[in-house]
């Protein structure tokens, strides 16, 4: 499965790595095919510039190793796929539909009301309990 990630799951599992988080990203690397959209990898350069300027390198050296595959959100999205509460969350979504990926994992609760058919949006702790063996 294509499993795409919300840019707070990859600031955690990146800059605050723990067994739970180690877990998730290994099954995803063995089991699945990573997917990172262009939106998101822009994002988690501009948080960790702003929040954390002492990573940076490191977040650049991770995401030069990582394999993923890596997709272009565009700048001009049709509106009204689907309703969101916060704006700034419609790229994140949008291209995941666009893109056709299977699962979309988020940490943020706006995403938890969304009903689409697909991707399925899971939480880490949901994606963990279903994919990832214990």
């Amino acid at each position: 499965m294509r499993v795409m990630l919300d840019t707070n799951v990859l600031l955690s599992a990146i800059l605050f790595p723990g067994d739970r988080m180690n877990r998730m990203m290994q099954c995803i690397f063995e089991k699945h095919r990573l997917v990172l959209s262009s939106f998101v990898v822009e994002e988690l350069v501009d948080v960790t510039e702003r929040k954390f300027p002492t990573k940076v390198k490191a977040v650049d050296e991770l995401l030069s190793k990582m394999s993923y595959e890596l997709v272009y959100t565009p700048k001009e999205m049709e509106p009204g796929l689907f309703e969101i509460r916060d704006k700034k969350d419609y790229p994140v979504l949008y291209t995941a539909i666009t893109e056709d990926v299977d699962i979309l994992i988020t940490g943020d609760k706006d995403f938890s009301e969304i009903e689409i058919e697909r991707p399925d949006i899971l939480t880490p702790t949901e994606f963990i309990a279903q994919y990832v063996q214990q």
